[in-house]
C-alpha cells in the first residue's frame, strides 16, 4: 500500500509550478496513492512465460538500398533564387556586429 504525503504532494505541485488549495493537496493525495497502488498491483502480475516485446506490433524496419542520385545542376537550383553570389543562395544577415 502506497502511501502518499502531504508534503510529497506540495512538492510535486512546486516542481509543476502549480498553486494547490488544500481541498485539492487532499484530492491530489488520494489520486496518486491510487495510482502508485494500481502500478504495484501490475508488478505482481507473472510474467515469467512471457517472452520480452520491443515493440507492440510485430514490425521490421524496411530500408530502401543507400545510393547516390545525382542532384540537380547548380545552375537550375539558383534560377529563381532572388539573389544569388558567387554561385550560392544570398539572404539577409541575421547577425548584429556584437554576434560576430
Amino acid at each position: 500500500m502506497a502511501k502518499v504525503t502531504r508534503e510529497e504532494v506540495e512538492h510535486i505541485a512546486n516542481l509543476a509550478r502549480l498553486e494547490i488549495t488544500e481541498d485539492a493537496t487532499a484530492e491530489m493525495q488520494e489520486t496518486l496513492e491510487s495510482i502508485l497502488n494500481f502500478a504495484n498491483h501490475i508488478d505482481t502480475a507473472d510474467t515469467s512465460e512471457v517472452e520480452p516485446t520491443y515493440h507492440v506490433l510485430d514490425l521490421q524496419n524496411v530500408l530502401r538500398e543507400d545510393k547516390a542520385d545525382e542532384g540537380i545542376p547548380q545552375e537550375l537550383a539558383l534560377k529563381n533564387a532572388k539573389e544569388t553570389e558567387d554561385g550560392q543562395f544570398k539572404v539577409p544577415s541575421i547577425m548584429n556586429e556584437e554576434d560576430a
